[in-house]
């Protein structure tokens, strides 16, 4: 594309760095506010909405049915309070809404999580591929940006992309995703923000001391409770053991809320997990009391306790070292207490955590009190805003990182437009 070097001149009124939800929700909001806009969207891989593809099993999470801002901001370790404003303006009622009224209708599970009716990630990327070629938007992959840096008068900013292609834009939108290694995190740097550095989270826990545990990979346990001793880290919910070690949504929360924690041990630390969920050891010796009571003839591996899967009870009763043949009605004291102890607080150490490719999810970024959440421009460099993971917000699984992008892409996306229409007039 040819340029000009007149003073003032630009090749569009925006330019948004990363084709991800956030980048794409700018891009289509500024281009249906103000019809007419030059929009460009950059990415640099083959393909944009990558993480929307693969997110959620490949049924896309788009949001959570918490429908109060004050209740919302909990669910996010590292930036929830910036976001009570921006969620007051976009939350997930607006999401809900403006999904449907471009043709997709959303469900609400069990569990508060919203996904497509269809259950297919790629009706959301239909959506939205299809509202930014039908708003103008232009698109282009496999197209890396070296830097971008704001012109000597200030009126717009130069983008220089791998290939040696100058650009310029009016406003500029990074919503490169997590700042590890990224762009995203140079630009605003060079713009003079701190940026926070990078620690996944979200991911899952690598066990080796307790081989015999992966035997049971698939199993399930819906109201366990997870937790890190010596910390105030804590969660309950589903655990899943995994080939590897353990997952499941208590675990993907624990490591949000422990990011920078368990950064620190470089991934090795102890958790414990009470499969019970009953929340205490005199809970479980209580309850297995009580069960003991009523199944006094049968024995301890034939009847399992709490309701837990047969597979798993039969490896707890092993781990307390309890005989197949032993009946409730002969359980020893010790026997007893070790299998309380087993049920309640089971013991694993952690020797590391899921691999970079499955981290959909990384806190750090851009210093929030250096963005306006009014319109999540740079309170540092006039026209460049940011929006997503790019800033330094996170929230826990179920549809909160892809909330925080709708809504950070939207407000980015309608200020620009204001901004671009004052700038024409």
């Amino acid at each position: 594309m040819g340029t000009t070097n007149e003073p003032g001149s630009v090749d569009y009124d925006l330019i948004v760095i990363g084709g991800g939800a956030a980048g794409f929700f700018g891009a289509i909001t500024a281009a249906e506010v103000s019809p007419g806009l030059r929009v460009l969207i950059l990415e640099k891989a083959p393909e944009v909405l990558g993480k929307v593809r693969i997110s959620g099993g490949g049924r896309c999470n788009v949001t959570h049915a918490c429908f109060d801002p004050n209740e919302l901001i909990e669910r996010y370790p590292r930036g929830g309070r910036s976001l009570i404003g921006p969620l007051y303006q976009w939350g997930p009622t607006d999401t809900v809404e403006w999904f449907e009224s471009h043709g997709v209708e959303l469900k609400t599970e069990a569990d508060g999580r919203m996904f497509p009716i269809t259950d297919k990630s790629k009706t959301i990327v239909d959506c939205l591929m299809g509202t930014a070629r039908r708003e103008g938007v232009e698109v282009r992959t496999r197209c890396e940006v070296r830097s971008a840096t704001p012109s000597f008068d200030g009126t717009r900013w130069e983008i220089e992309l791998i290939n040696g292609d100058q650009l310029r834009t009016r406003s500029l939108l990074v919503a490169t995703g997590g700042i590890r290694g990224g762009i995203g995190g140079r630009i605003a740097k060079d713009a003079g923000h701190q940026v926070e550095p990078a620690a996944p989270s979200l991911f899952t826990f690598k066990i080796s001391d307790e081989p015999e545990l992966l035997d049971l990979a698939g199993i399930a346990v819906p109201e366990a409770i997870a937790s890190v001793p010596g910390t105030k880290l804590r969660e309950q919910g589903p655990v899943l053991i995994t080939h590897w070690g353990l997952s499941g949504p208590a675990i993907l929360r624990l490591s949000a809320w422990g990011a920078r924690d368990l950064q620190r041990t470089n991934y090795c630390f102890q958790v414990v997990i009470d499969w019970t969920g009953l929340g205490s050891i005199g809970a479980v010796d209580e309850g297995l009391r009580q069960w003991r009571e009523q199944h006094q003839r049968a024995t301890v591996i034939g009847r399992p306790a709490f309701g837990l899967p047969s597979r798993l009870w039969k490896w707890i009763v092993k781990a307390a070292q309890i005989e197949d043949d032993r009946r409730w009605s002969n359980l020893t004291r010790d026997e007893h207490q070790a299998l309380t102890q087993k049920l309640g607080a089971s013991v694993f150490s952690v020797t590391g955590k899921s691999t970079n490719k499955d981290e959909f999810v990384t806190c750090g970024g851009v210093v929030l009190k250096e963005v306006d959440f009014r319109t999540m421009e740079s309170r540092l460099a006039p026209g460049l805003f940011f929006a997503g993971e790019v800033l330094d917000i996170d929230g826990i699984t179920g549809g909160f990182n892809f909330q925080a992008a709708w809504t950070t892409g939207r407000i980015a996306g309608e200020a620009i437009a204001d901004f671009a229409g004052t700038e024409k007039e």
